[in-house]
């Protein structure tokens, strides 16, 4: 788990109370709710309350190891409280018990904290379970339309007879929502400035980056970090074949996908796409394995984060059979 301080290592790693309760008093949820089906990570805490005190509480969460740490802390934190006393734990006291988030992480506390408050809510009013919500990211459609400006501009270049018309609206869309955050644009794809001048004269020749400068609105902000396990699940599926011409643009599209899945939302719309299953086709050109391991069209971002959650011990799923589970609408897309 690199990039993680020994703190956050310790508690991510920490599976005690991971899991769910049998008869539980009270069940809180964040992210699980309908507005935020598929676009949030998700946790849900069950607590057992005996003599007005938790005897017992669990989690499952479906995010990074910075959320599996704030829900283990929390649940130590939650035993033995009366239900009033856990009202002090909050988003704040678990930062402080994570010796610090990183500040791009703050949310994963917040992810916690809002879901064991949840679950004391729950326990109050009779274990009904109650659906926290966080705010809503502010954009659910596509960020990048065929009138966006820089998109345009990218596509009306002359098309390389090497390219294909589905990688040139890749990353045309790629470039189009970096360009306008206030990052650098080639850290905010994962990228350094060599490669992403790579792609510009691939795909768009003629058209000098110089351009993309008139649209940022900052360079000085550091992009949210990208999961380094996420990463290194996708570098693992890209193709290794003997004379594979694409070995380089899938290795760039790991490195794109680990960076956007970092911001909030749908995963297609940090990348910029027009629509949901663009993504799953690009993937299916550069990273096919990995498509074939996701057969059952898992949302991309939940099957990412999901992978790590098993390989650190997490568990969110609350059923083995997928078909059979309620949250099936959670995790798996239309397209």
């Amino acid at each position: 788990m690199n990039g993680y301080s020994d703190t956050i290592r310790q508690w991510a790693t920490d599976t005690r109370r991971a899991g769910s309760l049998a008869d539980a008093d009270g069940t809180g949820e964040v992210g699980l709710d309908s507005k935020e089906l598929g676009s949030r990570l998700a946790v849900r805490f069950t607590l057992k309350v005996e003599g007005g005190r938790v005897s017992d509480v669990r989690y499952q969460v479906f995010g990074c190891g910075y959320s599996m740490a704030a829900c283990a802390v929390a649940a130590e934190l939650t035993v033995g409280r009366t239900l009033d006393d856990m009202q002090s734990i909050d988003a704040k006291r678990l930062d402080v018990a994570l010796q610090g988030l990183p500040a791009e992480r703050d949310y994963c506390a917040q992810l916690a904290a809002q879901a064991l408050q949840a679950a004391v809510k729950s326990a109050r009013n009779g274990n009904s379970p109650v659906q926290a919500s966080l705010p809503q990211a502010s954009e659910h459609g596509p960020r990048v339309t065929a009138k966006d400006s820089i998109y345009a501009e990218l596509i009306g270049t002359v098309k390389p007879d090497h390219v294909t018309e589905e990688d040139r609206h890749l990353f045309a869309c790629l470039i189009a929502v970096a360009a306008k955050e206030p990052y650098d644009t080639a850290a905010a794809l994962g990228l350094d400035d060599g490669n992403l001048s790579y792609l510009m004269m691939a795909y768009f020749p003629g058209l000098d980056r110089a351009f993309l400068t008139q649209y940022a609105q900052s360079n000085e902000e550091l992009p949210p970090e990208p999961s380094h396990e996420v990463l290194a699940i996708l570098l693992s599926h890209v193709p290794v074949e003997s004379g594979n011409k694409n070995h380089h643009k899938s290795v760039r599209l790991a490195h794109i996908l680990a960076t956007r899945a970092a911001h909030p939302g749908h995963l297609w719309v940090a990348m910029g796409l027009f629509e949901r299953p663009e993504l799953s086709a690009a993937i299916r050109r550069h990273l096919p394995s990995l498509a074939e391991a996701n057969h059952q069209n898992m949302r991309w971002k939940r099957y990412l984060y999901k992978q790590v959650c098993e390989l650190n011990g997490g568990v969110m799923c609350k059923s083995p059979n997928c078909g059979k589970c309620s949250d099936y609408a959670l995790c798996f897309a239309d397209d």
